[in-house]
């Protein structure tokens, strides 16, 4: 077998964390919105409906694309997925001459998210399979492209793409990058010979929490397991009561904390620097004392400040802080769960494993238009981060159970 590119190992987690960028450009989807409503006439929420479906799209695809990974290795997988991007963002480029929310749900929204799911399924097994010595680290490399994603790709699209290029064009572009991006992390990646190892590690020895793998589990014998139940409803309640509040901090900010447009966009930033930067620091936090005890920390934290937000966010600083916060839970959050389904369901299947558990991120799509909903209906944002808040402190009841009941570290 073809030695690793550069001779190393660490070309994987950097493959993860292209796959998970490119992934994430859908994470920029708002800077469309403004234009398209102004271009074709459409309602903000008819704008937000392809972007939905992308979401909820990929996180449902990772199963079949887990499995796939998991059959034929990331490399080819990794083809698929860029090629499903080229076809579905130059298909978008043509929504000038098909002025119609269908047209994006079926391009962007359909192809589109069956490409991120593709793609997304590429970046974690075989980091987890080559660092088997840092399997926390690896792992959230790998997904940290998804949490930055917003903060690059953004930018780009809002002051430089869009207005330079326009809408079809702006798509086009995009279509290139992934594609070729996608295609330059599937030459990158590729999963280690039976058997291997790092030099001089053995996990007899280690004394890392996470490096131990408790047995290789078929998806059938996971699903049977009261610990994968408690896994995903865990990630279900955190990932559900997170983007229930997620769009509202925006809108809080102007209109409770009586900041400019621009000082309040600068919370969400703040959030996403967290989200993204604090991905490799849980990581390397869980594999010294283990995954589920960082979240359990982390939700005792994240409870707290959802049930402190209404009251105490009443200033810019203070906004600040907390939207720091709440990104930190979502860090550890996407950081942790691969480290801990691979623990406990082992790496050969992690493909289509880690692909089950992360359905829990799907339920997003419907908790951003919750928040909105709650906030329509009642002219206050503390029902959404009340809610959020319960949610939290359930899935922090549940993480604790599963520690003292199952072991789970």
């Amino acid at each position: 077998m073809k030695k690793p590119f550069f001779v190393s190992r660490w070309s994987i987690p950097v493959a993860g964390f292209l796959f998970t960028l490119m992934v994430g450009t859908a994470y920029a989807w708002g800077s469309f919105i403004n234009p398209m409503v102004e271009r074709f006439g459409w309602t903000k929420t008819e704008a937000n409906i392809p972007f939905l479906v992308f979401i909820f799209l990929s996180a449902v695809m990772t199963i079949p694309a887990g499995r796939l990974q998991d059959r034929i290795g990331p490399r080819k997988t990794g083809i698929l997925a860029a090629v499903l991007f080229l076809i579905s963002y130059t298909l978008a480029s043509f929504v000038g001459k098909f002025p119609h929310t269908w047209y994006l749900v079926l391009t962007y929204g359909l192809i589109g998210g069956t490409a991120g799911g593709i793609g997304y399924a590429c970046a974690i097994p075989p980091a987890r399979k080559w660092f088997p010595d840092f399997p926390g680290f690896a792992m959230a490399i790998s997904v940290t492209g998804m949490g930055l994603s917003a903060v690059i790709w953004a930018p780009l699209k809002a002051k430089i793409l869009i207005p330079e290029y326009g809408i079809e064009q702006t798509f086009l572009i995009i279509a290139i990058i992934t594609t070729t991006i996608s295609l330059f992390a599937s030459w990158l990646t590729r999963n280690p010979p039976t058997g291997w190892k790092p030099n001089n590690w053995s996990s007899d020895t280690c004394t890392k929490k996470s490096t131990h793998i408790v047995g290789e589990f078929t998806s059938r014998e996971m699903l049977r397991s009261p610990k994968f139940w408690y896994i995903w409803t865990i990630f279900t309640l955190i990932l559900f009561g997170g983007f229930v509040c997620l769009t509202l901090i925006i809108p809080y900010g102007t209109e409770v904390v009586k900041l400019e447009p621009v000082n309040a966009a600068f919370a969400l930033s703040i959030f996403a620097f967290f989200n993204g930067f604090g991905r490799p620091l849980a990581g390397l936090l869980g594999d010294k004392f283990g995954a589920l005890q960082v979240l359990i920390v982390t939700y005792v934290l994240q409870t707290l400040t959802f049930f402190l937000f209404p009251g105490f966010a009443t200033s810019q600083a203070v906004l600040y802080v907390f939207s720091g916060f709440l990104g930190w839970g979502f860090a550890a959050s996407m950081a942790l769960f691969p480290s801990i389904t691979a623990t406990n369901f082992g790496t050969k299947n992690l493909g289509m494993n880690y692909g089950i558990v992360y359905t829990a991120f799907g339920t997003g799509a419907i908790a951003s238009i919750l928040g909105s909903w709650l906030y329509d209906s009642t002219g206050s944002y503390s029902p959404a981060f009340i809610i959020g808040g319960t949610l939290a402190g359930i899935g922090l009841v549940l993480g604790i159970m599963l520690k003292k009941k199952y072991g789970v570290r």
